[in-house]
């Protein structure tokens, strides 16, 4: 017994002891975990299920508070320790953990507190005897609270920049790209993606479409490559296809520090031609100045020649080979004087010194008249260049001051030939201002030379020599054509009767400068001769009206006697006198067929003596009847004097309205009048046709024709009749008669004749 109670005394020794061991060490496990939990940067603090803390007091003394608090809502009130939305943060987060165990962060801000607190929150562990609690852990944030803040700003910037950079990458007109280490595209802007005719810039990088194809020397990479491999940035023009249009691009790849390579292309296919096209420029401005009369020289900042054309070398007799080895300024002066193209000056090297200062003289007029020997004159103008150079033009003027010289003469001349017309001149501005006048035009109009000499204007000309006009309101005439002339660009004339009788004539002509020119020619001697003209001709229009009442008076009167010496012999050829002899019938037969004929010829003299203002009867006349029955009124005629007569109507010839006897006897006149001109086996043509408007009849015959002078009086009524001295027929009353006929029914007839080729006659009659 006293064994087991020994036993279980000693038993429960070692236990103690082992305990007490146990203990000492957990304590000093528990000290050890104070002091690093003291110099801790995190702070725990234990939230039960049913809200009472545990906090230290390091952290009361982070968050302001005079010690722990036991209680959740103590420390998340409104009068509490923190700032009232991080209160309610923290709340709402502990509850989460409490039912849902979800962890959280949270920014925490004591109260009044400067110092920036950062909570971290979740479930409790078992071990902490706290079920249904949360473990939360704050930590001191204020100087990483501070970083935070200045690195968030430096982002910003950094963001904002990089969004600029972006954007402006984005928006700018050039193909801009990036390529990675492995020089595959990796971004591209809008300008590219235009570029290569595709949709969005994602497409352009997963199908790697290159802006510039491969021409074989390793294509856009191979500039990239060595961008990367040299860390230089490398330029290259290659061609590309834009829009459909071949272009020129200036390729710049720019190493960057990650191993990318950033690519910039610039069209230049612009440039290019502008290039070309300066070029070109300066090439046709040299084809055209060798063109030039002009002589022309550019010397360089260094003074020397750097092109002359080819007027230049010719006027200063200089070879294209001294020209070649570019000569300076000075002794270009000094081969110019060697080929006495300069001017006689006493000191030369004093002249070519202030020539020289022709290169400095920047803004200034340079301009000098070379007089040279053999009576040249030369217009030198010199223009200094920004780059420092000198352009000089050699104008040769040698001409020009000749026709200057002859002008003078020739306004000498010209004022000497105003002055001693017969006409009055004056040349008007185109103002309106009287210019030039020459002494005729003074004389004439009794003008003051003071006052000319002030140039005044023509209305106030007008003005002053309306008192001188027979009809002063005629003078506003003279302004009226002067302003025609000038504005209007039109030549007008006139006639003015001056106060004491005289007569002008006056024309205001345009003058090709814009001015006007005014004359007046005096025409009072053809003014009265012309009245004198006037009253010989209505005393010869009332004579010939006299005559043609005389020749109508004796036409009636003949008819009387010749009527009655037909009606006699027609008896005593009848056989009531008794029987005539053989000859005495011969007789009464010749009495007969002249009393016939000067019958037709009394008719035909009333005829052209009936006045013309007597109507006519209008009826619808037949072309065709017309024609024969003309043709058969000289059948006797033909027959007897052995000749041919063809008729030839066509069936267009128609109908006119008309006089049907005055028209059958126009048709007659003309074939009596061919018929009288054939000899023997001659031959007339009588046609007849037409259209819708008209009607043509023509009767034409080979007989012998007439001459030019005798065709102009045809148709002229006081033609001569009879035999002409070389054998033709004179003309008859036929043809004034068909001309009369003809016109008085409002058509026309024309005759074509050569002296022997026979005569055509053409008469054209209206249908209405």
């Amino acid at each position: 017994m006293l064994a087991l109670v020994l036993a279980v005394g000693l038993a429960a020794f070692f236990t103690g002891w082992r305990w007490r061991r146990q203990a000492a060490e957990q304590h000093g496990v528990t000290g050890r975990l104070e002091l690093l939990m003291a110099g801790s940067p995190a702070v725990p603090m234990v939230v039960r299920a049913d809200g009472r803390l545990e906090m230290p007091t390091r952290l009361a003394q982070w968050l302001g508070l005079d010690g722990p608090v036991d209680d959740l809502a103590e420390l998340v009130a409104d009068d509490g320790a923190l700032e009232p939305g991080d209160a309610a943060a923290l709340r709402d987060a502990v509850v989460a953990g409490q039912k849902a165990a979800r962890p959280f962060r949270l920014p925490i801000r004591a109260l009044g507190a400067k110092r920036a607190l950062f909570a971290v929150g979740e479930r409790a562990p078992d071990g902490l005897n706290a079920p249904g609690g949360v473990l939360v852990w704050f930590f001191d944030a204020s100087e990483m609270q501070e970083e935070i803040a200045q690195l968030v700003g430096e982002t910003q910037e950094l963001r904002d920049a990089f969004d600029s950079l972006t954007g402006l990458i984005e928006a700018a007109p050039l193909p801009m790209w990036y390529r990675g280490a492995d020089l595959r595209l990796a971004m591209v802007n809008s300008a590219y993606v235009r570029a290569v005719d595709a949709d969005k810039a994602a497409d352009v990088v997963r199908q790697q479409i290159e802006l510039v194809e491969d021409s074989g020397l390793g294509g856009p990479l191979a500039n990239a490559a060595i961008a990367r491999d040299t860390d230089e940035p490398q330029v290259s023009a290659m061609p590309a296809t834009i829009g459909g249009a071949r272009r020129m691009l200036r390729i710049h790849d720019v190493p960057l520090p990650d191993g990318g390579v950033a690519g910039v292309a610039v069209d230049i296919e612009d440039l290019e031609q502008a290039r070309g096209g300066l070029k070109r420029f300066g090439e046709a401005q040299r084809a055209m100045l060798d063109r030039l009369s002009a002589g022309v020289a550019q010397f360089g900042a260094d003074r020397a020649l750097r092109f002359c054309n080819q007027p230049f070398q010719r006027m200063f007799s200089m070879r294209p080979e001294w020209i070649a080895d570019r000569p300076e300024f000075d002794r270009v002066l000094e081969r110019m004087r060697e080929a006495k193209r300069l001017p006689e000056v006493r000191d030369f090297p004093s002249w070519k010194a202030e020539h020289r200062e022709w290169f400095q003289a920047a803004g200034a007029e340079i301009e000098e008249s070379w007089h040279l020997p053999g009576g040249v004159h030369l217009r030198v103008v010199g223009q200094p260049l920004p780059e420092g150079g000198l352009l000089l033009i050699f104008e040769d003027r040698t001409e020009q001051v000749q026709l200057a010289s002859a002008r003078d003469t020739l306004l000498r001349v010209r004022t000497a030939t105003f002055d001693n017309l017969f006409e009055a001149l004056g040349v008007f501005a185109a103002d309106g201002r009287l210019q030039l006048w020459n002494n005729k035009f003074r004389l004439i109009w009794d003008f003051e030379e003071e006052m000319l000499a002030t140039h005044p204007r023509v209305d106030a000309l007008a003005e002053a020599g309306a008192p001188k006009l027979k009809n002063p309101d005629r003078g506003k005439l003279i302004g009226a054509l002067v302003r025609s002339a000038t504005v209007d660009r039109q030549q007008r004339g006139g006639r003015v009767e001056f106060a004491d009788g005289r007569h002008f004539e006056f024309t205001a002509v345009p003058l090709p400068d814009g001015n006007a020119l005014f004359t007046m020619l005096d025409i009072t001697d053809s003014r009265m001769m012309e009245q004198a003209l006037r009253d010989r001709n209505e005393a010869l229009e009332a004579a010939d009206r006299v005559k043609t009442a005389f020749v109508a008076n004796m036409s009636y009167e003949l008819r009387t006697p010749l009527t009655s010496i037909k009606g006699f012999a027609e008896m005593l050829h009848g056989g009531y006198a008794g029987e005539l002899t053989e000859s005495g019938t011969g007789y009464t037969e010749a009495i007969l067929e002249s009393v016939g004929r000067l019958g037709s010829l009394i008719d035909d003299v009333l005829d052209l003596t009936e006045g013309e203002e007597k109507p006519l009867p209008v009826e619808r006349v037949d072309l065709e009847l017309t024609a024969g029955a003309a043709a058969g009124a000289v059948a006797n005629m033909v027959n007897e004097r052995g000749v041919e007569l063809v008729v030839d109507v066509q069936g267009s010839a128609g109908s006119v309205k008309g006089d049907q006897r005055r028209l059958r006897e126009a048709v007659e006149h003309l074939l009596r009048h061919s018929v009288n001109s054939l000899s023997e086996g001659g031959r007339v043509l009588l046609h007849v046709d037409g259209d819708e408007e008209k009607a043509r009849i023509i009767v034409s015959d080979d007989g012998p024709g007439m001459d030019s002078r005798t065709a102009e009086r045809a148709f002229d009524q006081f033609a001569q009749v009879g035999i002409m001295p070389d054998g033709q027929r004179a003309l008859g009353l036929d043809l004034p008669l068909a001309k009369r006929f003809v016109e008085a029914h409002g058509g026309t007839i024309g005759l074509v004749s050569e002296p022997g080729e026979g005569a055509l006659i053409t008469i054209e009659l209206p249908r209405g």
